[in-house]
């Protein structure tokens, strides 16, 4: 299955140089900027930005007027990065593995520009039998965006590491399929479907444990990496940003802003989150949600990346060792604090 992906993204990267090598002066003159996201709250500040138009107001700040965006979402990470390759989306939004793996593959061609949330990621299963990462069968499934690549799949093989040995990282890879959040929220609700797990994020993480029958938390993220881990972050190609700076540092002032305005007035964030998304979890379950342990990690530094990093070079999915975070960020980043 590596060697699968692996290809896909060779021959996706194949199409990125050709769609990528459009002049310095046709990028500058783009005007809609495509930006693509993931269901779930993770992506909150995208929400924000797009209701309250934020990436328009500060590229007309800073004297690019006339900027619109198109939002776009991706049921997982993968389906994202093979769009950002082909030219048909100029900004992704999603996980630190899948960023990772293209700023390795493309040979530094794809950097993060901000993180925008690190709330932590829930192992849930309404199997009686599975208490633990030890108890998992051969036969039993673990819904996960993207199988081996995404986030999720690569703090379970962590989790695996810390729980078998470090040469069993990829002990529980076949027991992962590969569904996104709200299809795999659908898995659990369904007892006679044969995914019984899913390594879940808010807020469909709240959704399971208390709409469906016997789930329970199996691990958490933070207790696997030793804190907070970025979930999210912005990121995209350097020659797009090289070709345009301004709208990069847009999308940093906006990210603050929309980060901000969670904080600072959390009804109207999820309101408008609600508006954005259709959820139809009530202002009330979500507000209590963002009350949990963890649940209010909005940052723009990116958290924990580097030991995701130092897991993906041990295990030879990258390539590269970083030896800083700031190797796969952007320049508009470097003042942060990040890890």
């Amino acid at each position: 299955m590596i060697k699968h992906l692996r290809s896909k993204l060779a021959a996706g990267i194949l199409i990125a140089a050709t769609a990528l090598s459009a002049s310095t002066a046709l990028a500058q003159q783009k005007s809609e900027v495509a930006l693509s996201r993931q269901p779930g709250i993770f992506y909150m500040p995208s929400h924000i930005m797009e209701k309250l138009k934020l990436i328009e107001k500060h590229a007309a700040a800073l004297g690019v007027p006339g900027v619109t965006t198109k939002w776009v979402t991706f049921s997982g990470g993968g389906a994202q990065t093979d769009a950002l390759l082909a030219g048909g989306v100029d900004i992704l939004n999603t996980g630190t593995g899948n960023l990772l793996l293209l700023w390795d593959r493309t040979r530094g061609g794809v950097k993060g520009i901000v993180a925008t949330s690190a709330q932590p990621m829930t192992l849930i299963s309404r199997d009686a039998n599975i208490k633990s990462i030890k108890d998992f069968a051969p036969g039993d499934k673990i819904a996960v965006p993207t199988v081996k690549v995404s986030t999720q799949a690569i703090v379970l093989q962590i989790a695996a590491a810390e729980a078998f040995g470090a040469d069993q990282w990829s002990k529980l890879d076949a027991n992962t399929v590969q569904l996104g959040h709200p299809d795999a929220y659908a898995a659990l609700s369904n007892p006679k479907h044969e995914v019984h797990t899913h390594l879940s994020i808010p807020p469909f993480t709240f959704l399971e444990l208390k709409n469906v029958p016997g789930a329970h938390v199996v691990l958490n993220s933070p207790d696997v990496m030793g804190g907070p881990l970025s979930q999210a972050q912005f990121f995209t190609t350097t020659k797009f940003a090289d070709a345009n700076p301004k709208i990069i540092q847009a999308v940093r002032d906006a990210t603050r802003e929309a980060q901000d305005l969670i904080r600072s007035d959390t009804k109207q964030a999820v309101e408008i989150y609600k508006e954005i998304t259709a959820d139809k979890t009530t202002v009330e379950d979500l507000l209590d949600l963002l009350k949990q342990p963890g649940m209010m990690e909005w940052n723009l530094e990116p958290q924990g990346t580097m030991k995701f990093a130092a897991h993906l070079y041990k295990t030879g999915t990258l390539k590269t060792q970083p030896k800083a975070w700031t190797d796969y960020y952007l320049p508009v980043a470097h003042d942060l604090k990040g890890s």
